[in-house]
């Protein structure tokens, strides 16, 4: 690969547990951005319920870096 040329972006979604409103969307999206190799974040909210929550990456994440992110945002992963 050139440097030119970017790396592929890959999507990775992952349903979350117990977001309620805005502030829960900003948690959880500031703790996901912190993770090494997160391009973006998209959070479709659920309140009350389970929400969609949209990662594009540049690389795979390993699942415990996220389940940490959540958790460090007082969510949960829905069905962890």
């Amino acid at each position: 690969m050139s440097s030119t040329e970017s790396a592929p972006t890959l999507h990775e979604e992952y349903l979350v547990a117990g977001m309620t409103c805005g502030h829960c969307v900003s948690a959880v999206t500031e703790e996901l951005s912190a993770i090494d190799g997160v391009e973006g974040v998209d959070v479709d909210l659920n309140a009350g319920g389970v929400s969609r929550v949209d990662v594009t990456v540049s690389r795979p994440l390993a699942s415990a870096d996220v389940e940490a992110a959540i958790a460090e945002a007082g969510y949960s992963l829905a069905g962890a």
